[in-house]
């Protein structure tokens, strides 16, 4: 005998909305099941005696990858946000081989498959190394496209051994290469955009050297964008108390730039104006600073359009204050 159950509340409300199509039938299930891609381009780079670096490329899913869980001999060392594709996994034993691998999950749980293997090494402990690395020289960049671009400099030295190169956009590192390479490719790029990067030197003691010379890059514009919209030729001099930068406005082909945003450390400072006519070409402003000689300072630009809405950001420059 078959026991025939009344639908659920979301059945019944299915049932409704299609009964004058000719009758009710169980309400489909949305449930997703589909499984994100497994990430590729794996790496996983001994940054000490005691840290591995893992990378790897994004993964795609049919509705949205939000969440990464990276694994060591299949044990779940690590989760990040979908928006991740870089960890440190640190408190390893040094000389010793590990194995990575990531996974990719959805909002409904659905895990990838592991990726390919990236096998790994640790270095021997240094325990009394305090020298770091020199810095790394003539850093080149050149854009591939609008989304990827191809970094290369020249090597650092260091009395024990070079283990990693670490890339900074601005102030915050995105990739990590082995100390054996004096080149990396970045992919996942904003079309039309100024990049400011920079390359340290790192050693098995975690000992980081000083940054290499920064070098700008503007990726192409995606097809039909409009104009580039952000500052150029930023130049920033630290006096006595002061900085002074200078710099181009963007041409905008709808009146003169009258307003700008200037931004130290990442973060919203004051807004430039000029109460006259603006400069015709090259902008110049001046602004005490207060802090310790040696303090450091990140500063960039962008620009208030005639439209009402603020441009791109300028590359980043970083000034060292001077002492009085």
């Amino acid at each position: 005998m078959t026991v025939r159950r009344p639908p659920t509340l979301a059945a019944a409300a299915v049932c409704a909305a299609v009964l004058l199509l000719g009758g009710c039938t169980a309400a489909a299930d949305d449930k997703d099941t589909h499984r994100p891609s497994p990430p590729t381009g794996v790496t996983a780079q001994a940054g000490s005696a005691t840290s591995v670096h893992v990378m790897w490329q994004p993964a795609t899913d049919d509705r949205a990858v939000t969440a990464y869980d990276v694994f060591e001999s299949g044990a779940r060392v690590k989760s990040l946000p979908g928006g991740r594709t870089m960890v440190d996994i640190d408190r390893l034993t040094p000389s010793t081989a590990y194995r990575f691998t990531v996974r990719a999950r959805d909002a409904a749980g659905n895990l990838s498959a592991p990726s390919a293997t990236a096998p790994v090494t640790t270095p021997a402990p240094t325990p009394d190394d305090r020298t770091a690395p020199s810095r790394p020289t003539a850093l080149r960049a050149r854009a591939d496209g609008g989304r990827a671009a191809t970094l290369t400099w020249g090597r650092a030295t260091d009395d024990q051994g070079v283990t990693a190169y670490d890339v900074y956009q601005e102030d915050s590192r995105v990739h990590s290469v082995s100390g054996t390479q004096t080149t990396a490719r970045l992919t996942g790029l904003r079309p039309g955009t100024v990049y400011t990067f920079t390359v340290r030197a790192r050693d098995a003691a975690e000992n980081s050297s000083p940054d290499s010379n920064a070098v700008d890059l503007t990726t192409a514009p995606a097809p039909g964008a409009g104009p580039v919209t952000a500052p150029t030729d930023l130049k920033a001099t630290a006096g006595k108390g002061r900085v002074t930068l200078t710099w181009t406005p963007p041409r905008t082909g709808g009146g003169p730039v009258r307003e700008h945003q200037l931004y130290l450390n990442g973060k919203f400072a004051t807004t430039i104006v000029w109460g006259a006519e603006p400069p015709a070409g090259t902008a110049a402003y001046t602004f005490t600073v207060t802090d310790r000689p040696g303090t450091r300072y990140s500063v960039k630009l962008r620009a208030k359009l005639p439209d009402g809405t603020w441009g791109d950001f300028s590359a980043q420059r970083t000034v060292v204050v001077a002492a009085r």
